[in-house]
């Protein structure tokens, strides 16, 4: 395999006209290069996949531990799904720039310092506009030179605006345009609001990812990502205390989950996936007989590594991490002959960001298990929480929820791609055991806990979500 040196070795040396334009362009070529190299995702990427297969001690069933695999798994999931279209990208970009340098004129002859006309390069895979510019003056002898570090150098600045939280009526409209209609008495519990820690927590964590990113020159989180959440108010009615997580944004898919006695077979390209996550946070004790289908393809995969551990080339460090992976796959498999799974293609559920699921001292914070609602237009969906995300992203709920605001959703479509998305979740209202989705009662219970902050408005009601599960 080539190495880094030898993956992102930008543009090639073009001939030139004479023997200073040499000089020149072998300037501009590694200042492009180097330009390349800084917003490449191998590198951090790769660190940080070996990094999330790291060993563990044995898990439980203790929730804040099924959170942190969550999180490792979609890390984990993250890698090997982009790692084939980062290196395609990337070649795009240095095609770019090649283009780029054949247009850049020679110096002038009589400079002793120039600017060059900026080098315009396509927006970023993450959807920043990027404008470079090199910068040449005369310096001294070349061996003087070369032991100056501040000689021949690199630098860029981001700049990013952090957001305001909607407040007012009138802002969340902008997201929500009926939301008063649909909930009459939201403009009451509006004047008593505050704003969410969580907040001002979610966009200093995608500060502090973009800060540790840029220094490890992995990709930066997309301008999409960043601006993925319009507000988070804390909601309380006086009359009745219930307190309310008010959260606008939009709606990404998650697509995980399984449970046998549900569902006793799935499609081949899943069962035999790298990416298809078994798991999701919210889980119950099993209570069938029927054989998670999802096991057979995890057992392969500690065969394949039994088989490649046992190699005699297979190197110290690869052995390694084979047998961290084979401790991960067993572990999985015991959860899933004790427990079954929510199925994100046939439950609706949303996700919230693990650092507030697992949040102490926040009365407001939701948690698994807790009831839900989804606002979108003028549909109003019942749900519960059901899985923990990225912990620098919000606005994802599962494939069922997905398809029914937009039938074209998918696991690589985005139902609602603008912030459109109006989430309420009830704090402290999960039941105190869990089980198998009831949508009934999901129903149920959702009306309920609305009527306590003043029920739907006149000709609203939940959407009813019907068994989509195939017969047994």
């Amino acid at each position: 395999m080539k190495n880094e040196t030898e993956v992102f070795a930008g543009v090639k040396s073009r001939q030139s006209r004479s023997k200073a334009p040499w000089a020149w362009l072998a300037l501009i070529v590694a200042m492009l290069s180097a330009t390349a190299i800084l917003f490449s995702p191998l590198a951090g990427k790769i660190k940080r996949g070996l990094l999330s297969l790291r060993s563990d001690q044995r898990r439980g069933f203790v929730e804040k531990e099924d959170l942190e695999r969550q999180i490792e798994d979609r890390l984990r999931a993250e890698l090997e799904q982009e790692l084939a279209a980062k290196m395609s990208e990337i070649k795009k970009q240095q095609r770019a720039l090649a283009l780029q340098v054949d247009r850049i004129p020679d110096p002038p002859p009589s400079a002793s310092a120039s600017t060059l006309a900026g080098v315009d390069v396509a927006t970023l895979r993450s959807g920043i506009p990027f404008h470079s510019e090199v910068v040449v003056a005369s310096g001294q002898l070349a061996s003087l030179e070369r032991s100056d570090k501040n000689s021949y150098k690199a630098e860029y600045k981001l700049t990013v605006k952090v957001p305001q939280p909607a407040k007012t009526l009138s802002e969340l409209q902008k997201v929500s345009p009926k939301i008063d209609a649909l909930l009459p008495k939201l403009p009451q519990l509006l004047e008593k609001s505050l704003v969410s820690p969580n907040y001002q927590i979610l966009y200093n964590n995608k500060i502090a990812r973009i800060k540790k990113d840029a220094n490890e020159l992995q990709e930066l989180i997309s301008k999409h990502n960043f601006y993925d959440l319009e507000t988070m108010l804390h909601l309380r009615d006086p009359s009745t205390n219930r307190r309310v997580f008010l959260m606008q944004s939009e709606m990404d898919v998650v697509s995980d989950g399984s449970d046998g006695d549900r569902l006793a077979t799935m499609p081949l390209e899943i069962v035999e996936s790298t990416n298809y996550q078994p798991f999701t946070s919210y889980g119950w004790k099993k209570t069938g007989t029927t054989t998670n289908p999802m096991i057979a393809g995890w057992e392969k995969r500690i065969a394949n590594a039994e088989q490649e551990l046992s190699t005699p080339a297979t190197t110290a460090a690869r052995k390694t991490w084979l047998k961290d992976r084979i401790s991960y796959l067993k572990r999985g498999i015991a959860d899933m002959k004790a427990r079954s799974f929510l199925v994100a293609e046939y439950d609706p559920f949303v996700v919230i960001p693990v650092h507030m699921l697992t949040a102490t001292d926040d009365p407001y914070a939701p948690r698994i298990g807790d009831y839900a609602v989804v606002i979108h237009h003028e549909k109003i969906y019942p749900a519960i929480v059901g899985d923990g995300g990225p912990s620098y992203k919000v606005g994802e709920a599962s494939l069922r929820m997905a398809r029914e605001i937009n039938p074209r959703s998918s696991p690589y479509s985005r139902p609602v791609s603008d912030l459109k998305v109006t989430y309420l979740v009830f704090p402290n209202s999960r039941d105190e055991e869990r089980c198998a989705p009831d949508y009934e009662k999901w129903k149920k219970r959702c009306e309920d806990l609305l009527s306590e902050i003043g029920g739907l408005g006149a000709g609203y009601e939940l959407h009813t979500w019907t068994n989509a599960f195939p017969p047994p």
